[in-house]
């Protein structure tokens, strides 16, 4: 699998009774088997807060990556395609429940993240022999 990019981005209410404004999108496109694929994660913006939790980070920005800030929804469908690689036979998955999010969270190993969005940000696509490289055995 190739990583491509991966973004994230608060929704912005369009009408006036929407609940936009309670949900951040996740996005990660990458290439495997040679198709072009994307996942889409909503999720509740409320989760951002817990960041602490889940990552060893203990604000939102999570990290730098060259001149730009890494957040939660940055890196929220990275996580989810890793932790559950039968995603990548879905386009777009919604997150409502604590429980679910931190199992995705559970053994990350951040530090190849941070390098997955070091090399993506230098305009690098990110190869990745196996999911298995982005654990943390205990």
């Amino acid at each position: 699998m190739r990583i491509v990019t991966c973004n994230g981005f608060e929704l912005e209410k369009e009408k006036s009774n929407s609940p936009e404004e309670f949900f951040n999108r996740s996005v990660i496109e990458y290439i495997k088997d040679g198709e072009e694929k994307t996942l889409n994660v909503l999720y509740l913006r409320y989760f951002d807060e817990m960041a602490a939790r889940w990552t060893p980070y203990p604000t939102n920005p999570l990290f730098k990556s060259f001149d730009r800030d890494i957040y939660m929804a940055d890196i929220i469908a990275m996580v989810c395609l890793f932790k559950d690689p039968s995603l990548s036979s879905r386009k777009r998955i919604y997150i409502n429940s604590e429980q679910e999010l931190a199992g995705y969270f559970e053994n990350i190993n951040f530090e190849k993240l941070e390098k997955v969005f070091i090399s993506i940000d230098q305009a690098k696509p990110y190869d990745i022999k196996s999911q298995i490289d982005f654990y943390i055995y205990s």
